[in-house]
Formats: C-alpha cells, sequence, structure tokens
C-alpha cells in the first residue's frame, strides 16, 4: 500500500480534488491525504460544486497545514505550485503536476482542471 500526499499553496482545490480522486479511484488499495503550504479557511466554492457532480462532497474538508511529519508519511509526494515553500524529504519519490489554481474560475475551467486530475490520478496509480 502507497501513501501519497498531495501539495498545493492553500490546500482549498487542487490538493483536496486530487485526494478525493484518489481516494475514491484507489478503492483501498491506497491511502492519500492532503495539505498546503498557506491553507485557507474553506475548500473554495467552485471546485465544491464541481466536485458535487461527481457525487464527492468536500463541503465539511478544512484545509491543513503542510507539516514535516506529513511529508514524512507520505511515499510519494505530489506537489502543484507550492514552489520553493514544499519541503524535500530524501527517500521520497517527488512529481509536480503544473495546475493552474481553480480559485476564481469559470465552472468549465474549473471542471477541466478537475478532468486532468483525474486523468493524472488514473496514471499514477497504474504506475503504483
Amino acid at each position: 500500500m502507497a501513501r501519497v500526499l498531495f501539495v498545493c499553496l492553500h490546500n482549498a482545490g487542487r490538493s483536496q480534488m486530487s485526494e478525493a480522486l484518489f481516494e475514491r479511484a484507489a478503492d483501498g488499495r491506497h491511502e492519500a491525504r492532503s495539505a498546503g503550504t498557506t491553507p485557507a479557511e474553506r475548500v473554495h466554492p467552485e471546485v465544491v460544486d464541481v466536485m458535487r457532480e461527481l457525487d464527492v462532497d468536500l463541503s465539511d474538508r478544512v484545509p491543513r497545514r503542510l507539516t514535516p511529519e506529513l511529508a514524512e508519511w507520505a511515499d510519494v509526494v505530489v506537489t502543484m505550485g507550492c514552489g520553493d515553500e514544499c519541503p524535500y524529504v530524501p527517500g521520497r519519490r517527488y512529481l509536480d503536476w503544473d495546475l493552474p489554481d481553480p480559485k476564481g474560475r469559470p465552472t468549465e475551467e474549473v471542471r477541466a482542471i478537475r478532468n486532468d486530475i483525474a486523468s493524472r490520478v488514473g496514471a499514477l496509480l497504474r504506475d503504483l
């Protein structure tokens, strides 16, 4: 069982969608968590809306701060725009997903980001 950590700036969009889509697709075979370097107060409403289209409810999730312990927990760390603030833990596999921040974007753009994440999650699971 692999442990995957999805990291972005606010843990309110990309990393939350990634964690939820990974958990659903992995179906208990692997674990996922997400965090942000500067967490927001809540998941972005436009992200909640497009995930609800897939019957995934993110409305009760609370963004969390990235800690060294979380980074050490992971076998794979997927970063999304956190730059130099993302921690480096030797012995971990790192992937960088270049994805735009969905905050404030129109529904169609957020949906496209979600679909891109779903595709990347599928490829990651096949690789694990």
